[in-house]
């Protein structure tokens, strides 16, 4: 087994043989890391069993037993066992809408309506499970109960975001800007006036107690008090949750069965007004659908008739009723669309007459006339008082209209007219009714299966209008029918209605419309019944009008309502012959030809019928929660209750059923049930299931004979159940529960009594009714009715007394005793039924037990029953688990040991059912990938159920049978993911037991079960929890997934188990799974952490205890885990800033990593840089965790070390290999970076970033790829991340300064909501401030450990400076105050018990101490400074006691300063003086060492960092002016030319600083002189061949380097304490060094430099014979020439301006000249603006001058109040003999110390003039060192001026123009456009000053001057070169033009003929004096006769 041992993979086997050999070296009794899956054992008394494979559980209920603990009470008792309330069966009465019920009061009942009425009536049954909302499912973590946990945490103080203090830091700071700006020649200031300063300064608060010298473990004790004091309890309330769907163990609590209601309207009908009133007017409004052509609601009849008018019809209306007054309505619209109307309609009384008659008078007169018409109105009004009389009973149609009912509702106030002119006025909106109702009536979520053109018929939120209707519709007489109405209403909705043709009766009906509130005052339901709050039954009510729903409604019926509307429809005497006049009809229901009859059943659809044809129809719509209106429904209703009432023959309708025929039919019908219609179905649920359920419980008794319904109900449940599912899609939850069964399940269902109308002497007289109750109680125990009834009330009503009023309410909410007084019965048929069956039978009636008849029939179900019902397990299951503990309830068997509460017959049929269920999912999750996941979370949320109630051992074994099935399933799958993913979800169910923790027996030790230790009631002491029981076992068991572990703790040892398998990186194919099983275990963490049962530490101690193991499964990890340091590069600047940063740089390719993961290599692993772990392991490539799951598991991990007993870890890192400790020390090291603070800055700027929900697709392709979402981001950077190293930013410590800003990658919370509040960014910044502190300081109590177990064993020294390394690291980052203090008093315990660490062995890692201590000595906080001053204190005072000599860390704290204040940006020195005037102060009270050299040396020192300081000062001044900081630091370097190791800090900061700027030649050459500088000291050192020989072996790279040579050898010599003993002091520092500087040179593309530099690199690796180096070198090389290739022509380097400085302003920059390099390609313009812009800042816009030209500056014409400053453009210059060797452009722009710029002047002070008198001064400077150098400015040292003549001038413009011409020319490809803007400026006619010209003013006629002979001779070939070159250029030029450029060409040709012309006698004029005196001294060398002879041989 060995083999797989994890750090011998992949190693090839010759050494992999000597690995194992080391490393079972190393584990000799030390824990097994998990790796192997296969634990090998070294745990002799126990079988191995490999993780991939489950244990067996213990037996729990044997092992509480036998193991009781000795604990009476107190909080470690309630581990052991479930709280004896657990469970609780409560009876809760269930709420009425009405103030009285709907139920009727007849005492005789038909039996299937007694039903109903108990259905709608009776309590819910509920079983409580009353901890369960302490389980994970609703863990708080997830909630916003996060925000409440959060409440009152202390505000940590950080330093990174406290701003310096105060403003008057920002005005020293303007003041020093305008301070002149000298520096002093040398970098340091007078001493007397800096230890003045610091002799001033205050110093900080001094530490009490510091200097005595106390005993180690006193000091430890007190460090700790002092930790563990105020600390945070809950770590995880710091810690926002995975980022997670709903949780898959959330079970919701179904909603309580209610009545339905669609969405609620209400209309208030305020005012009706006609132009005349002269009679009553009647009005109502009923809703209807167009489209389904149907009416929807009631007819709402009101009444808005005056007094006066009311009065006419007083002697035929009696006195109304107050609820016939309401004039408001709710309308119900369960589905509303666009197709629904209001319709109004308006009758009035009977009158003579058509009815267009009648409404004439209305249509014509009109409100104004009134006056004018007052007769006839007086008429009319008589007629109508006539008719009132006579026919005041009689109605006829009048008029009518409709409101198109979402109209108003989507644009309520903006409606365009329709027909009927409705106005909406939104001034009279009534704001009382604008309370806004949820959305979630609207057909119970479910019904809304609306068309899709519905969606935004939303009638819950509009705003209220109030609609003012004018103009009604007459009715014709011959179409009043509803088909009529339907036709109209569509006809409305068209433009061009037909309607609006007619003739309207003008009217005003004004009404309200708004959202209906959720609770209205006064109202009245259908039955007219009051509603709840109905405070004066005196108010105008408002009446609920009922809906008759468009389609079906599936909601169960809860509430009694028997209700029929009758509409008379038509009454058609139009075919009879002869009139028929007054014939009035009259409905009334009959039951005999008395009037007083009324008959009981209505026959639907009444005709008269005459001649055969109809004469009059009736309507009947019945409202019923009785009746189904369904035939099968109503055939098994009544063969049911038949068989309960035993009476026979049975009548349905027309059909008699005999007894003997009874069965057959029975059977028939239940399996007839499914072809029942859906809606009566779902409507009678309840009653339904119920029945059904009673036959399964109670066979029925059929001629003497028990027939068993089992299996068919079974099947029917099964049917109806799938048919609700695949119907009503809407309504399910997560896990596929149907809502409605749900609900039924957990409210409605109760065991059903078994005995048939069984009577006994309860109190009272008890109606039949009983056997409807619950279940038969044994007849011992008749008198516990009422002590049971106030027991099931306590937790739902305590306002309920122990005694019921109503004892028929008693019976039926509690439990019916066998035999009931039969002298009480009311129902006296039925008294002797249970004797008689006896008589019949001779036996009773089997009593079966519901859930172990389900159980059973659902076993040896087979088909497709079997598969509906694995389709809805989750119901079977719910069913039977509440039927178990009903049954447990009243059989009094809750408190009952477990053993024995279920017969072993029941838990056989359950271990069945439980197994071939495992079987389905593990043989079918492939094909039904769907179904399975459901069955699968039924399988667990009933396992769950059952550890409540069953023998919990039982259900563990259970538990194994699944575990096994699936394991032996995975074996052959070629990808296991998607089973094993559905095993968590699984597992991930059953931890959510509230009890999870007792399960897993948190205080068991674990010894063999097989023999209960005799040790165990030793274990109780509970001092520590843990002390004694530690001996007795093998501590490495509890920390490792050992076989006892997994069996006692059962259930971790399973998520463990889990969590190991699939991190573990051989694990095939589960690396897509790593979040999901992380947050389990977070999950499982963060729900005890906040459980306020283990909120003691001592048990939390104990719940930590089960996941001991997970410390080893993370260590196993590391090499995967997100590497959170590296966000941190060298520089101390994160890599990556925001995820979209990236694009930016790797352009649009694919990055390299995706492309890995396509080619399917995994990602390449970079280890941590400095990480300490084994070389081996990074030999193994990984698939590395996303950020999110790695914080999560650090998280978890940091939380079971926060929380598990100290002495048992001390106890296993005592067994730990020294590899081992290295790995958890490695992990503590990330967890410092993983949980470091942000800073508020960072919240408030990922607020604004403003985060896109889709990152990019691209993000999204490479995620997917990838495989783990969340990788990608650091996948990415991972890939890219060794590019991106800037060169080190300091001597040593490669995290510096972190002014870090981590990415954000995981912090996703801002995904959601852009802009958060100031407040929520303070809070969140909290939060994370309060993490970042416990996180800290956890890992510090952990590291105490281990350095006390090293104190313990004497041995493992050498994991020490791990520790140190993480105590460096956590130093480095961001950390509060708190923290800091506490880590600063560890590390001051760690120095002092062992000194020799850091002075002897660790060296570096006391240089990067001294950094850090320094580093926040100079903290604006004053508590961190005093702790880092006194840490600073003892360690140099612990350095002088042991060797008398603190040079070491004298010099590191030199150097450590230096590159502080080298590279810090926000560097307070002002602080740092305070923290040294403290040292000096311990120094000086610290008596003991008051005799020795110490105190002198400690004062030295000081001074020596003050004048350090003050040159910080300086540097803050030019922080803006980069060059000024560069010459500043370039001279500090200089200054510590003595001092190479400071020289090299102060190089390494200029390098950065060029770095950061881009200069990245300048940052090559600052590396390449600290090359020179180590190898100058190396030298010395050691005489090694192949090194360099100091400086000179450098020339070749630059010039400059010469400087560094240490001038001679008593300068300073290496071997001195304390000197050259930085990292960089060593080959490999060198070979580092010259590394980055090719990498900076060939970033400068001055790839030539870095070959130059590979030819000091290469010999050094060939000596070393490092192949794999040199083979990167020349990779590098090739690379670097290719470029020089490809480049070329196109390389750009810098330019060069002179810039001179005049003015007293610039301090001692006055009169000073430099050449400042510029970026390529840099304007004139540019650096003028920016050195103006940045002077002009300095001293005022309007004191500096820029100078325009570049003469020579006369100092005494200037100013002297201003600044000037003098800008030219220079080039480097280059003499004749130098021009051989620089042949290459790059040659021609490196190593440059001369360079020249021309002015241009006339003698008589004008620039420019006639050609004549036009003279030129060539300036040449030369500067003190060649470019480029360490500095971008260089001194100018020396200056040479040429001054040219005019004709010497016009030779070098002729010279300039002939070869402008001639590259023209030769140009490839050629560009004829250049050539012809040449060819134009030589040879056009225009050209003012052009060359002919020239020629005219020079060559006419010889000089005079002898001297200018020469001159003249030159300008006069130049010509003839000249015009050589034109014809060729003109050739060229024919060439290439096309046909349009002809005539362009020719006159060319013609103007270069006429030049040739006038050039002819010009050129050809030889002067002969020249000539002459030229031919006898043929020996003159001169360069300018040789020429000259070459051109005489012409």
């Amino acid at each position: 087994m060995a083999e797989r041992r994890a750090f011998a993979q992949k190693i090839s086997r010759t050494v992999a043989a000597e690995v194992r050999k080391q490393i079972s070296g190393q584990y000799s009794g030390s824990p097994q890391l998990l790796k192997n899956l296969n634990i090998v054992g070294n745990i002799s008394h126990h079988t191995t069993v490999p993780l991939t494979e489950a244990v067996d559980p213990v037996d729990l209920e044997d092992y509480l037993i036998t193991h009781p603990l000795a604990v009476d009470s107190g909080p470690l008792r309630d581990l052991i066992e479930f709280p004896p309330d657990d469970i609780e069966v409560v009876y809760s009465p269930r709420d009425c809408r009405t103030l009285v019920s709907a139920v009727p009061e007849e005492s005789e009942m038909d039996p299937h309506v007694r039903d109903c009425i108990r259905s709608y009536t009776e309590d819910w049954a509920i079983v409580i499970r009353k901890y369960h909302k302490l389980g994970t499912g609703f863990n708080p973590n997830t909630l916003d109960k996060q925000k409440e946990r959060q409440k009152g945490l202390p505000k940590q103080v950080f330093e990174s975001d406290e701003a310096p203090d105060g403003n008057n830091y920002q005005d020293d700071q303007d003041d020093l800007k305008r301070r002149s700006m000298s520096i002093d020649d040398t970098p340091r200031g007078s001493w007397a006036c800096s230890i003045f300063d610091l002799k001033n300064s205050l110093p900080d608060a001094l530490l009490p107690n510091l200097l005595d010298r106390t005993p180690n473990e006193e000091i430890d004790r007190q460090n700790d008090d002092q930790r563990k004091s105020n600390r945070h309890k809950e770590l995880f309330a710091l810690h926002p949750s995975p980022d997670e769907e709903e949780p898959i163990e959330r079970l919701s609590v179904p909603d309580v069965p209610k009545e339905h209601f669609g969405q609620r309207l209400l209309v208030k009908c305020l005012s009706l007004k006609f132009e005349i009133e002269i009679e009553p007017i009647f009005a109502s409004l009923a809703l209807y659908d167009v489209k389904e052509k149907k009416k929807i609601s009631e007819n709402f009849y009101f009444d808005l008739n005056s007094e006066q008018m009311k009065g006419l019809l007083r002697p035929h209306v009696p006195p109304a009723a107050i609820t016939t007054l309401a004039r408001s309505a709710i309308f119900s619209i369960t589905y509303p669309s666009q197709d629904v109307f209001l319709v109004i309609k308006l009758e009035k009384v009977l009158q003579q007459g058509d009815i267009g008659e009648c409404a004439e008078p209305y249509m014509i007169f009109k409100e104004a006339d009134a006056t004018k018409n007052k007769e006839k109105l007086e008429k009319l009004k008589s007629q109508a008082d006539q008719f009132c009389q006579r026919l005041g009973k009689y109605r006829m149609p009048f008029a009518w209209t409709a409101i198109h009912l979402m109209n108003i509702v989507s644009s309520a106030g903006s409606l365009e007219r329709d027909s009927t002119e409705v106005e909406i006025s939104t001034g009279e909106r009534k704001g009382s009714w604008s309370e806004r109702r949820n959305s979630s009536i609207v057909g119970r979520r479910s019904l809304e299966r609306t068309t899709s053109g519905d969606d935004a018929c939303n009638l819950t939120s509009f705003r209220p209008a109030t609609l003012t209707v004018t103009n009604f519709f007459k009715q014709e007489g011959d179409r009043l029918s509803d088909e009529d109405l339907y036709k109209f209403l569509a006809d409305m909705r068209r433009p061009s209605s037909v309607l609006r043709r007619l003739r309207p009766i003008t009217a005003q009906l004004k009404i309200d419309i708004s959202p209906a509130p959720e609770n209205p005052h006064y109202c009245l339901t259908p039955e007219l019944l009051q509603v709840k709050l109905y405070p004066d039954s005196r108010v105008r009510p408002t009446r609920e009008i009922l809906e008759f729903p468009a389609r079906d409604v599936y909601v169960p019926n809860t509430t009694y309502r028997n209700l029929l509307y009758i509409y008379p429809q038509s009454l058609n005497f139009a075919n009879r012959q002869g009139s028929a006049r007054n014939i009035t009809v009259k409905v009334q229901f009959m039951y005999g030809e008395d009037p007083s009859n009324a008959m009981p059943v209505p026959l639907p659809g009444m005709k008269w019928v005459d001649n055969h044809k109809g004469v009059f129809n009736v309507e009947v719509v019945a409202a019923s929660s009785v009746h189904t209106q369904d035939p099968y429904l109503d055939k098994f209703f009544a063969l049911v209750n038949a068989l309960d009432e035993h009476m026979f023959p049975v009548r349905i309708g027309d059909m008699r059923i005999m007894e003997n025929n009874l069965e057959n039919e029975l059977k028939n019908s239940i399996s007839a049930l499914n072809t029942s219609q859906l809606e009566p179905v779902v409507r009678f649920l309840h009653l339904l299931l119920d029945k059904l359920i009673l036959l399964v419980v109670r066979p029925p008794v059929i001629a003497g004979q028990i027939v068993n319904l089992g299996q068919a109900s079974f099947e029917a449940m099964a049917s109806i159940i799938n048919r609700l599912h695949k119907n009503l899609e809407g309504n399910h939850d997560q896990h596929g529960r149907n809502s409605l069964l749900a609900s039924y399940i957990y409210y409605v269902f109760r065991l059903p009594n078994t005995y048939p109308n069984s009577s006994s002497p309860g109190p009272g007289g008890l109606g039949g009714s009983v056997h409807y109750a619950t279940m038969a109680r044994s007849a011992v125990r008749p008198a516990s009715l009422n002590l049971n009834r106030s027991r099931s009330l306590s937790n739902s009503n305590p306002d309920i007394s122990g005694t019921p009023t109503s004892p028929d309410d008693e019976v039926r909410s509690i439990i019916g005793s066998k035999a009931m007084d039969r002298s009480c019965n009311r129902m006296s048929s039925h008294t002797e039924t249970s004797s008689f069956l006896q008589t019949l039978t001779g036996r009773l009636p089997t009593k079966k037990l519901f859930h172990e008849e389900l159980a059973l029939q659902w076993v040896v179900c087979s088909g497709s029953v079997r598969e509906s019902a694995l389709q809805q397990a989750w119901f079977f299951f719910e069913l039977m688990v509440k039927s178990m503990v009903h049954h447990l309830y009243f059989n009094d068997k809750l408190d009952a040991p477990r053993k024995s509460r279920f017969p072993e017959r029941f838990m056989d049929d359950i271990a069945a059912l439980v197994s071939t269920i495992a079987s389905d999912i593990v043989s079918r999750f492939q094909k039904d990938t769907e179904m399975v996941e459901r069955l699968n979370t039924s399988l667990a949320f009933f396992l769950n159920d059952l550890l409540s109630v069953m023998d919990r051992g039982f259900v563990f074994s259970l538990i194994k049978s699944c575990y096994k099935q699936v394991s032996s399933k995975l074996y052959s799958l070629p990808n296991p993911s998607v089973l094993v993913s559905l095993r968590l979800d699984f597992l991930r169910i059953i931890c959510s037991h509230e009890h999870y923790v007792t399960l897993n027996l948190p205080c068991s030790l674990l010894t063999p079960p097989a023999s209960p230790s005799p040790s165990v009631s030793s274990a109780t002491s509970q001092s520590s929890g843990f002390s004694t029981n530690v001996q007795d076992q093998k501590i490495a068991n509890m920390f490792e997934l050992s076989v006892p572990f997994r069996q006692q703790h059962y259930l971790a040892g399973l998520v463990l188990t889990e969590l190991a398998v699939i991190l573990d990186p051989d694990a095939e194919g589960l690396f897509g799974l790593h979040k999901k099983v992380i947050n389990m275990v977070h999950n499982l963490l963060s729900s005890h952490d906040s459980d306020p049962r283990y909120s003691d530490p001592q048990i939390k101690a104990r719940v930590a205890m089960l996941y001991l193991p997970l410390i080893g499964i993370i260590m196993e990890t590391v090499p995967q885990l997100y590497d959170f340091t590296e966000t941190h590069n060298q520089r101390g600047r994160p890599i990556c800033i925001a995820p979209d940063d990236y694009e930016s740089e790797s352009g649009s390719m694919i990055s390299q990593t995706v492309a890995m993961a396509i080619a399917g290599t995994s990602v390449p692993q970079l280890t941590r840089p400095g990480s300490f772990l084994l070389t081996s392991t990074s030999g193994r490539q990984h698939t590395t965790f996303s950020a999110e799951s790695s914080r999560s598991l650090l998280i978890c991990l940091l939380w079971v070390l926060k929380n598990a007993d100290e002495t048992v870890l001390q106890k296993w890192f005592t067994d730990l290999s020294v590899l081992q400790l290295n790995r958890l020390l490695d992990l503590l090291y990330l967890c410092v970076s993983c949980f470091e603070y942000k800073g508020k800055k960072v919240f408030e700027r990922m607020n604004s970033l403003t985060f896109k929900k889709s990152k990019d697709m691209r993000a999204k392709l490479e995620e997917a790829i990838l495989g783990s979402i969340g990788a990608r981001q650091e996948m990415v950077r991972r890939s890219r991340g060794q590019l991106e190293r800037s060169p080190s930013g300091s001597a040593f410590g490669s995290q510096e300064n972190l002014r870090w800003r981590k990415d954000m990658t995981h912090w996703r919370q801002n995904t959601e909501k852009l802009d958060k509040s100031r407040a929520e960014i303070e809070h969140e910044a909290l939060i994370d401030g309060n993490l970042a502190t416990e996180a800290n300081l956890i890992i510090l109590d952990t590291l105490e450990i281990v350095v006390q177990t090293v104190s313990v064993t004497e041995s493992k020294e050498s994991i020490l400076g791990g520790v140190l390394k993480v105590l460096l690291h956590s130093m480095a980052c961001n950390q509060s105050a708190v923290y800091l203090q506490h880590c600063f008093a560890t590390q001051r315990a760690l120095v002092s018990k062992f000194p020799e660490l850091l002075f002897e062995e660790e060296t570096e890692q006391c240089a990067d101490l001294c950094l850090r201590l320094l580093r926040h000595c100079s903290s604006s906080i004053s508590t961190i400074r005093s702790h880092a001053s006194a840490s600073l204190y003892l360690l140099m005072r612990q350095n002088f006691e042991i060797g008398n000599n603190f040079a070491r860390v004298k010099m590191q704290v030199t150097m450590s300063l230096s590159s502080l204040v080298g590279t810090s940006q926000n560097f307070n020195e002002e602080f740092l003086r305070r923290s040294l005037k403290t040292i000096l102060t311990y120094a000086e009270e610290d008596l003991e060492l008051r005799e020795t050299t110490f105190p002198d040396q400690v004062q030295d020192l000081v001074f020596n960092l003050h004048m350090i300081l003050s040159d910080t000062v300086k540097m803050k001044e030019h922080q803006e002016d980069p060059e000024m900081l560069i010459d500043l630091m370039y001279r500090i370097a200089k200054g510590y030319q003595t001092s190479p190791d400071l020289r090299l800090t102060w190089l390494q900061n200029m390098a950065g600083k060029h770095s950061e700027r881009s200069n990245h030649a300048e940052a090559a050459q600052c590396l390449v002189h600290s090359a020179a500088l180590v190898a100058e000291y190396l030298s010395m050192l050691e005489d090694r061949k192949y090194l360099p020989v100091g400086c000179v072996t450098f020339q070749n790279i630059s010039s400059n380097v010469l400087e560094e040579s240490a001038v001679s050898d008593d300068v300073v010599s290496p071997d001195e304490e304390g000197i050259c003993s930085g990292k960089y002091f060593t080959e490999s520092g060198l070979v580092g060094l010259l590394e980055q500087a090719a990498a900076s040179f060939s970033m400068a593309g001055m790839y030539e430099a870095v070959n130059e530099v590979y030819k000091v690199l290469i010999p050094v690796h060939e000596a070393n014979r490092d192949a794999k180096k040199l083979s990167t070198i020349h990779g590098k090389l090739q690379e670097a020439f290719s470029k020089i290739v490809h480049q070329d022509g196109k390389r750009m380097f810098g330019t060069y301006f002179r810039v001179g400085f005049y003015g007293t302003k610039f301090g001692d920059l006055d009169e000073q000249e430099f050449v400042y390099k510029e970026p390529a390609i840099t304007k004139l313009a540019e650096i003028s603006h920016r050195l103006e812009g940045f002077y002009g800042e300095r001293f005022g816009e309007d004191v500096v001058e820029v100078i325009k030209d570049s003469n020579p500056v006369d100092k005494c014409k200037l100013d002297p109040n201003k600044a000037y400053i003098q800008i030219t453009y220079v080039e480097p210059y280059f003499d004749t003999y130098e021009m051989k060797d620089r042949i290459t452009y790059f040659d021609k722009n490196y190593n440059l110390r001369r360079f020249m710029y021309c002015t241009p002047f006339t003698l008589d002070g004008r620039a420019h003039g006639e050609l004549h008198e036009q003279f030129k001064r060539k300036t040449i400077l030369t500067t003190s060192h060649a470019f480029p150098y360490i500095k971008t400015r260089v001194n100018v040292t020396h200056k040479e001026e040429i001054i040219l003549t005019p004709i010497e001038v016009a030779i070098e413009d002729m010279q300039k123009k002939t070869q402008e011409l001639a590259f023209a020319t030769h140009q490839d490809p050629a560009d004829p456009k250049m050539l012809q803007m040449v060819l134009q400026g030589s040879v056009g006619t225009t050209v003012n000053q052009g060359p002919l010209e020239v020629a005219q003013v020079f060559l006419s006629e010889i000089p005079s001057d002898p001297k200018l002979f020469r001159h003249h001779n030159k300008l006069r070939l130049c010509f003839k070169d000249f015009t050589k070159r034109c014809e060729d250029a003109l050739r060229k030029n024919k060439s290439l033009i096309g046909p349009d450029q002809k005539e362009y060409q020719r006159e060319l040709e013609r103007n270069y003929h006429r030049l040739k012309e006038a050039l002819q006698p010009l050129i050809n004029r030889k002067i002969p004096q020249l000539y002459k005196a030229l031919l006898p001294v043929t020996c003159h060398r001169d360069s300018f006769s040789r020429m000259s002879l070459r051109k005489m041989d012409l």
